[in-house]
């Protein structure tokens, strides 16, 4: 089978992470090829993405590596078993590689970190938003509605996940996306999720100052091990799926620092009257009412 040209973010984090433990060994090229009888070219292309390792070749490499038994080599062996195909597929015909891509790897995350800079994250919007947010980009309606099922569709990991927390600043609940109506359903949406024990919502305030709209979107990933988080950023035409240990932990302290500074979360165990004073659902409920 010739190398594939355009491998999947999942297939190019693998072979990134063999690298990384190749060269961590002191390994060469040559050696890893000797080991599964093949040519330097093949462990290039597997390092690369280019190619898949099979489950055998990879437990050879991770043992000859020095990859101890335990999280990160059953994550690993777990990648590689991987087919890439899922919900997602149903999409193909109209949406690009990144959000096959995203679709992918938020199957696979066990938590997930949001900051969101503008608007509510899309795991949280409802459909009517999604439809104004995403319009204001994609002009073809034939496009336009398929990217909004598609984000719908997204929505479906959720409840699977052991923790979801999401960071919103306050310019995001207050800026108009489509109408009034909209925005009412929501805010209610948000309220609605944050009461799940496992998802918390966080509103960044404007009396804490800009710093949060300074940092543009992004997303932290769970994986299976630390060693494995994935941070994702978004651009107009492209996005990052970035698995450089120091860059996570980076994004990871910055996400700690605006959760440290947002207002507290909405309660899930606690009835409204009870809620704090100064929190997130108390400024979501008061921009409600200036909604009516």
């Amino acid at each position: 089978m010739p190398p594939r040209k355009e491998p999947s973010a999942r297939q190019r984090r693998l072979g990134a992470e063999l690298r990384k433990l190749r060269e961590r060994a002191g390994i060469s090229g040559d050696r890893a090829a000797a080991l599964l009888d093949t040519d330097r070219a093949r462990i290039s292309n597997i390092e690369s993405g280019r190619l898949d390792v099979t489950r055998n070749r990879l437990y050879m490499l991770l043992r000859e590596y020095g990859c101890p038994p335990g999280p990160l080599f059953d994550g690993l062996m777990a990648m590689a078993q991987e087919s890439g195909k899922g919900w997602w597929d149903d999409f193909k015909d109209s949406l690009q590689r990144r959000a096959f891509d995203l679709a992918e790897l938020e199957s696979q995350a066990t938590t997930i970190r949001s900051h969101e800079s503008s608007v509510v994250p899309g795991l949280l919007q409802t459909e009517d938003y999604a439809h104004a947010v995403i319009s204001s980009v994609e002009k073809d309606h034939r496009h336009l509605d398929r990217w909004v099922q598609f984000r719908l569709a997204r929505q479906r990991v959720l409840p699977r996940l052991q923790k979801y927390h999401a960071v919103i600043p306050e310019s995001g609940l207050r800026m108009m996306v489509g109408d009034a109506k909209i925005m009412r359903r929501q805010l209610l949406r948000l309220i609605e999720v944050a009461r799940l024990p496992h998802v918390t919502v966080q509103i960044f305030p404007f009396e804490k100052g800009p710093y949060s709209t300074f940092v543009r979107s992004f997303v932290l990933f769970g994986g299976a091990t630390p060693e494995l988080d994935t941070l994702y950023r978004e651009h107009p035409t492209s996005a990052d799926f970035i698995g450089a240990e120091n860059v996570v932990a980076d994004y990871a302290a910055m996400f700690d620092r605006i959760a440290a500074m947002a207002l507290p979360p909405v309660d899930p165990d606690a009835a409204p009257e009870r809620q704090a004073p100064q929190s997130s659902l108390s400024l979501i409920q008061h921009i409600l009412y200036e909604l009516r």
